[in-house]
Formats: C-alpha cells, sequence, structure tokens
C-alpha cells in the first residue's frame, strides 16, 4: 500500500521559511520522480515544484522559483519542499504526489497524479 505523509506546516510570518518533507512508503520511492502541489481555500489545486528520481531535474511554479527549493534523500525514502520569503499568498494545504509509474514530468498535472498524500497546512501571516 503506497503512503505519502506530509509534515513540517504551520504558522510563520511574512518573510519567514518553512521546510515540508514527504516520506514515503510502499514503493520504491528513490526511483519515483516526486512533485508538490499546494491548494488554497477556494482555488483549485495546483503545481509547486518537482524532483526526478536522481534529483537531475527539478522545475517550479512561476509563483515559487527563487523562494523554495525541492530535494530528497533517497536513502530516507524524504522528498523535502524549503520554502523561504515566504507571502501570506502561499497560504495553502501543500500535497506531495506521484503517478503510479514515477514519471518525471515537465508539465506536473494535478490529474496526472496517482498517489497523493493527505496534506500539511502552512499558514503564512501578514
Amino acid at each position: 500500500q503506497v503512503q505519502l505523509v506530509e509534515s513540517g506546516g504551520g504558522l510563520v510570518q511574512a518573510g519567514g521559511s518553512l521546510r515540508l518533507s514527504c516520506a514515503a512508503s510502499g514503493l520504491s520511492a528513490s526511483s519515483y520522480a516526486m512533485g508538490w502541489f499546494r491548494q488554497a481555500p477556494g482555488k483549485e489545486r495546483e503545481f509547486v515544484a518537482g524532483v526526478s528520481w536522481n534529483s537531475g531535474s527539478t522545475n517550479y511554479a512561476d509563483s515559487v522559483k527563487g523562494r523554495f527549493t525541492i530535494s530528497r534523500d533517497n536513502a530516507k525514502n524524504t522528498v523535502y519542499l524549503q520554502m523561504n520569503s515566504l507571502k501570506p499568498a502561499d497560504t495553502a494545504v501543500y500535497y506531495c504526489a506521484t503517478d503510479r509509474h514515477g514519471t518525471w514530468f515537465s508539465n506536473w498535472r494535478v490529474d496526472g497524479m496517482d498517489y497523493w498524500g493527505k496534506g500539511t497546512l502552512v499558514t503564512v501571516s501578514s
């Protein structure tokens, strides 16, 4: 059974930082590309960042480029999202996800993912 478990969310002031973690089990996470998505209140879920299985490739939504960094530790089956210079607009529930084949996407789509975690809430106060 595939499980993705996010952690690290919380309340932070604008300009602050948080690091999210996504622990994977039930699959060979080290061979899977992984993505982070987020869903703000009243909005659709959207792509944030993606990383290939060997960290050789990463991509980011324009809204987070230069502020967020995705990384992974395959020995721990964990993917991270370092979030710096946070803005109130970053307030959302953050999810990690992958598809059943661990595909790397140049264009990550919500409807292309097969496995999702339950999410972790990030709240950025002004």
